[in-house]
């Protein structure tokens, strides 16, 4: 069974928001719009705002911050695969999530990143080590 977008002028914004998979619920949905982690065109929205094709979404879960544009508009929720199909990330949010993650597994495994630049001493044991990655 395949499922197609709708052609649809404008849908709700936490029907849409649920419909593209970003939330679990409507309910989790309306609750992120009233607490201003959606924006919509750099503006706080409210969870019956239309949203039409070509619009620009702001969209921050949990450490995750995404920027979108909508492509589609869809009022029931399907398979992931029709979800993504409903947006496009743009590349430098991309990038910042990727970045984040990486940070946070790095936290997770141990690594601080060092506060200053090794000095004269500190590059020469590291040279010495043979790791010369960590310069």
């Amino acid at each position: 069974m395949t499922m197609l977008i709708e052609p649809v002028a404008s849908v709700r914004l936490d029907l849409w928001l649920w419909a593209a998979r970003f939330y679990k619920t409507r309910a989790l949905a309306k609750h992120a719009i009233e607490t201003g982690k959606v924006d919509v065109g750099g503006q706080r929205a409210k969870p019956s705002r239309s949203v039409r094709v070509g619009d620009a979404l702001v969209v921050a879960r949990g450490e995750e911050r995404l920027e979108v544009e909508v492509v589609g508009l869809n009022t029931m929720r399907g398979p992931a695969s029709i979800a993504q199909a409903l947006y496009r990330e743009s590349v430098a949010s991309k990038l910042a999530r990727e970045q984040a993650r990486a940070v946070r597994a790095a936290e997770r495994a141990g690594f601080s990143p060092p506060e200053s630049k090794p000095d004269k001493r500190a590059r020469r044991l590291i040279r010495a080590l043979g790791d010369i990655d960590a310069l």
